[in-house]
Parts: structure tokens; C-alpha cells; sequence
């Protein structure tokens, strides 16, 4: 019978030091990825299968996301022998998610921001928000800072104050124009619509993390700050056709597909340049990868 790991024994498999070496690793390796499988169970009700696999592992999660349900998204990550075909794992595909999502930002981080960056600023409070802080702070000793901004204060402020209690510098701040301008790494975890973060309030130097957009319809910063920006995603198949930060752009004649420099794995293999200049603007753009479940997949299945 294949093991069952829940959400606490992934994270507890999963340390942020750790998991970015395997993505990181995974990245420059590569695998078999086709893009991702939507079917609609309704109008309203979709399931995504994401499969990936190498020679040692098949993986494929599969998610459900139902409107109306108790719990609108679900995720199971089932894992695979290569060789066999054997059933040898499932996993909690939402704790999975959450870990290899965030690391993965703040690999680009590591390698995108500035050397010195200091103040992080998140923007959002919800699931993804929090792991958002805490990997980029465990990849980033530099850090001195967190902001937490939020549409409703009071999320931001409940954000802030959980992860203070775990030892991280953060507060909650109600002026997003003003954290914008201060922060040296900006990080958008949101299911916005309409542009949060303008490119007139990026200082100098910034980085812009956006992780929250997943469809055409969804942005998070303007136009500007794209345009501005030297632009690398997770991968080109699954952000320039499925991220509207991209999508819209694209479509409106604002940049070229040139504009995006590259691809995650092109920049840790060191096929690209990220940060030419101190002054430049970056940013990193992800929709996800299930090169990342199968990286993290290998991971828990060899144990803390």
C-alpha cells in the first residue's frame, strides 16, 4: 500500500534551505512536464491534473477547485515508481503546494534581487502569504524587515502578528504606496484583478515577486512595472499563456515576447543574467510547475 503523508508531515519533510536545493537542482536537471491537463466537471467545478516525471518517479497532482464547496480547492499528489509503475506515496497536495511555491520565489530571489535587499514587503494575507514570508526570510538572512499589507487591515495585522510570534521582524502597514516605495523585494501572494502595485512606486533596485495571478484575467502590478522590468518566469509554456501580468501586456503591445529574459531553470544553470546593474528592476513571474511537486515529492519521500 503507497504511504500517506499529511499536510503536517509534509511540511515537517519539507525545510526551506533544503527544498530550495531541490528545486534548485531539479531546475537545472529538468524533466518530463507536459502542461497541465484542465477538464470541466461543470461550469462552474474544474479539475487540473499536473504530471511530471523523471527516471525515478512518476508524479501527478491532481486538484479540484469547486466554487461551492466547504473547501473550494483540493489537492492529492500521487507518486510513482519509474521503473514499476508502483503506487509508493500520497501526499497533501495543498501543504506540498505551499512549500514549493514559496521556495521557488525565493530561489528566483536569491538569485534576482540585490545582494543587500533588506525590506520585504508582502502583499496579501492569505494562504500563500505567510509561507511567502517565510521562505524568502529563511533564504535571505539579510533581511531586517517585513511588511504585511492587505485589502481588510485586520488580516494583515493577524499575518504580522503570527509571524512575529515565530521570530520574524514583521508589521502590518496600511499605506501600500509608501511599503512599495521602501521595500527592496515585493511580493504579491493575492487574487487580484486589477494592478495592486504601481512601477511609479518601485524604488530603485527593487525586485517584484508575483505569485498570486494564475489566469488572464488577474494582475497584480501595472503595466509600468512589467515594461520596466527585466521579466524571468518559472516557465515561458505555462506564464506568457496563462499569467496576465504577461498576457495582457503581450496582448496590448506594451512589451515583446523578448521582454521576458528567460526561464527559471536558464538562470540557476547561468544561460541568462538576471540583476545586470543595481539600479535595474526585476521581476520574477510564476503560474507553477510540476517539475516543482516532483522535486519536493523526492524530497519528503527521503524523510527529515
Amino acid at each position: 500500500m503507497p504511504r500517506v503523508y499529511s499536510a503536517l508531515d509534509v511540511h515537517r519533510a519539507l525545510p526551506w534551505v533544503q527544498l530550495a536545493e531541490s528545486l534548485s537542482q531539479a531546475f537545472i536537471r529538468g524533466a518530463q512536464v507536459p502542461v497541465r491537463h484542465t477538464h470541466a466537471l461543470s461550469e462552474q467545478d474544474t479539475l487540473l491534473l499536473m504530471p511530471a516525471w523523471d527516471e525515478e518517479l512518476v508524479i501527478s497532482k491532481l486538484v479540484t477547485v469547486i466554487p461551492n464547496a466547504p473547501e473550494t480547492v483540493q489537492a492529492t499528489v500521487v507518486v510513482m515508481d519509474r521503473r514499476t509503475g508502483r503506487p509508493l506515496a500520497l501526499m497533501d497536495g495543498e501543504a506540498l503546494t505551499l512549500r514549493r511555491t514559496a521556495a521557488a520565489s525565493a530561489l528566483a530571489a536569491r538569485a534576482l534581487a540585490a545582494a543587500d535587499a533588506h525590506t520585504l514587503l508582502i502583499v496579501g494575507a492569505g494562504r500563500l502569504a505567510g509561507w511567502m514570508a517565510r521562505a524568502h526570510a529563511a533564504l535571505r538572512p539579510t533581511l531586517l524587515n517585513i511588511m504585511v499589507w492587505a485589502r481588510k487591515p485586520a488580516a494583515a495585522q493577524a499575518l504580522a502578528a503570527e509571524l512575529a510570534r515565530e521570530g520574524l521582524p514583521a508589521r502590518a502597514v496600511g499605506e501600500l504606496q509608501s511599503a512599495v516605495r521602501q521595500a527592496s523585494i515585493v511580493c504579491c501572494a493575492t487574487t487580484a484583478t486589477e494592478p495592486l502595485v504601481r512601477g511609479a512606486w518601485l524604488s530603485p533596485g527593487a525586485h517584484l515577486d508575483l505569485v498570486g495571478g494564475f489566469r488572464p484575467d488577474m494582475r497584480e502590478a501595472d503595466d509600468d512595472a512589467v515594461a520596466m522590468a527585466r521579466v524571468v518566469v518559472d516557465t515561458k509554456a505555462g506564464a506568457c499563456r496563462e499569467a496576465g501580468d504577461l498576457v495582457q501586456p503581450l496582448a496590448h503591445g506594451v512589451i515583446t515576447p523578448q521582454h521576458v529574459v528567460g526561464e527559471l531553470a536558464e538562470l540557476l544553470r547561468g544561460d541568462i543574467i538576471g540583476r545586470r546593474h543595481e539600479r535595474d528592476l526585476t521581476m520574477f513571474k510564476s503560474v507553477g510547475t510540476a517539475l516543482e511537486d516532483l522535486a519536493a515529492a523526492r524530497l519528503v519521500l527521503q524523510g527529515p
